[in-house]
């Protein structure tokens, strides 16, 4: 993994726009002959109640340096430089049967080249004594591979799922219990002593990764809690004499400033999620929260999204997104950013120290900053956010015992944290091939980029920490100072220690009404359909919803 935000980018990038992709398989289930039940009125664990499933969480003995930077959790650590020495975490290679193991897992950009021709994955595999032989799926279209596999009960031996996929997937607990091991006998309480790179996980995690009462999967922790940052080129902003805004009407005042289509540039990209979280709709569970009385409602039937989307109509109609993003919805609003032709764009945390190490080289000055949250209706700001895992790993049912343990030694052995050689192979690859020694650490070749690309994390987890960046030297100091300010705001989630399959109908109403809002936000309907498709939305799904989620409430977590 390039960064350790890196894998937790695409989470946030996705994790706000409701189903993405689910319209290919919400108009059917995955798994036939499933009770009707879980499938159209959704089903509720609880997670506080599985407590004794759960791994004992254990430290590692090995020599590990102490973080630089303490991060205020769930906001991970932080390290300003790589250690001196690296350490052995495992002596004995985990694969002993020498059959490959077949997995499946997500990219972004153009797919790394495969087996023999991936020097890479070479030296990987012979570390792991047994191999692994992965199909690479586009991340884009992610949700739509899955649902095909699990329809067709045709999954690899180790299954790569995305957290913010599986909102995407209706009975996905079915689908878990006909088609994956139940991790539960190999790992619960003392048992995961054998594989004590799994032990390190925080207990939090392996929560969530519960389906149907037992432990089905391994969990791959959350680098960070937060779903959006809106980035400013704080460069460009720095020459206008302009600085960061600290209000709502600052953001389109300053919006107004910069826009000037005869020099090609406009303020934004498409920043409707930051809006909504800078007016304070809810974001939990998706953007639900408890009003008054007690009483679930969704952040489309609150006042504060209304003025989102208000703020938001007035942005377009003011002319002030760049026309390219008004287009089409596949516009690279990145390039925009890096060639100065938007000022302000939002996106998760991954994007930040990646395009600045590259940009810095192409552009002298080159500096992107996260804008400090702020409120647009006064008061604390709101912080949107939780600490659920970035994916989770499957592994297929009926393989047998010895064939599930040596795949959980290689899971174990691909989870080694910073410090290790292991984490080191499986981050960087190969001195002198994917990365060359610098006094400031590892800094990747051209073709450590193009074989890398995250193959080994996405089957794995780790205790989750943020890594020096030699080329960005102060992008560790940046990025946990604005997350230590930003957790203070974290959003509590009523529904905290409750997990949730939510209705099929609910989940298919999801990106038809996101479209419906689409429209009114960029001036092809009026402001005044909104109430009615909120009313359409109700009747569509939103209020069995709602009522499943008062149901969990009332009957006492």
């Amino acid at each position: 993994m390039t960064t350790p935000t890196g894998a937790a980018a695409n989470r946030r990038t996705f994790l706000s726009l409701l189903g993405l992709g689910a319209a290919a398989v919400a108009g059917g289930g995955l798994l036939a002959g499933c009770s009707e039940k879980s499938a159209g009125g959704g089903a509720t664990q609880n997670l506080d109640r599985l407590a004794g499933l759960l791994p004992e969480q254990r430290a590692l003995t090995l020599d590990i340096p102490k973080p630089d930077i303490v991060g205020t959790r769930p906001v991970p650590d932080g390290y300003s430089r790589f250690p001196a020495n690296l350490f052995d975490a495992i002596t004995d290679k985990p694969g002993t049967s020498g059959q490959q193991i077949s997995a499946m897992m997500p990219a972004w950009g153009p797919a790394p080249p495969s087996g023999a021709n991936n020097a890479y994955l070479t030296a990987v595999n012979a570390e792991l004594g047994t191999p692994i032989d992965f199909s690479v799926q586009d991340g884009n279209t992610y949700a739509e591979k899955l649902g095909a596999i699990l329809g067709a009960r045709d999954v690899p031996e180790l299954l790569c799922v995305p957290g913010w996929e599986i909102n995407k997937l209706p009975r996905f607990a079915d689908a878990v219990g006909a088609l994956f091991e139940d991790l539960t006998p190999y790992l619960q309480g003392g048992a995961v002593a054998a594989y004590p790179m799994l032990g390190t996980f925080p207990t939090g995690a392996w929560r969530h990764a519960c389906w149907n009462e037992r432990l089905m999967a391994i969990p791959n922790p959350t680098d960070g809690p937060f779903p959006w940052m809106l980035f400013q080129r704080r460069d460009l902003l720095t020459q206008l004499g302009l600085a960061a805004p600290k209000t709502i009407d600052e953001l389109f005042e300053i919006g107004r400033q910069v826009t000037d289509p005869a020099k090609g540039v406009w303020a934004f990209d498409d920043i409707f999620p930051i809006v909504q979280m800078l007016h304070k709709a809810p974001g939990s569970k998706e953007g639900w929260r408890l009003k008054y009385d007690g009483t679930p409602e969704f952040k489309y039937e609150t006042a504060e999204f209304k003025q989102a989307v208000e703020f938001m109509a007035k942005v377009y109609q003011a002319g002030l997104v760049h026309p390219d993003i008004v287009a089409s919805k596949g516009a690279d609003s990145k390039q925009l950013l890096q060639s100065g032709k938007i000022l302000f764009k939002q996106d998760g945390t991954g994007m930040w120290q990646p395009m600045q190490a590259e940009q810095q080289k192409v552009t002298p000055g080159f500096d992107i900053q996260p804008v400090p949250l702020f409120s647009a209706t006064g008061g604390d700001p709101l912080a949107w956010g939780n600490d659920e895992p970035i994916s989770y790993t499957f592994i297929r049912k009926g393989l047998g015992k010895d064939r599930v343990e040596e795949l959980l030694r290689v899971v174990n052995w691909c989870s080694a944290p910073f410090g290790t050689r292991e984490f080191d192979l499986r981050e960087y690859g190969v001195e002198g091939v994917h990365h060359t020694r610098t006094a400031d650490g590892p800094s990747k070749t051209e073709l450590g980029f193009k074989e890398i690309q995250n193959q080994y994390f996405f089957v794995s987890g780790r205790s989750p920490v943020i890594q020096p960046t030699p080329q960005t030297p102060n992008f560790v100091q940046d990025l946990l100072t604005y997350s230590n300010n930003t957790v203070r705001h974290l959003e509590k989630d009523p529904w905290e220690g409750l997990k949730f399959e939510m209705p099929a109908k609910y989940k298919a109403a999801a990106v038809p009404t996101e479209d419906k809002i689409t429209d009114i936000v960029r001036g092809r309907r009026p402001i005044s359909d909104l109430d009615a498709v909120v009313s359409e939305w109700r009747s569509g799904g939103g209020d069995e919803a709602r009522e499943m989620l008062g149901t969990a409430l009332s009957d006492g977590k």
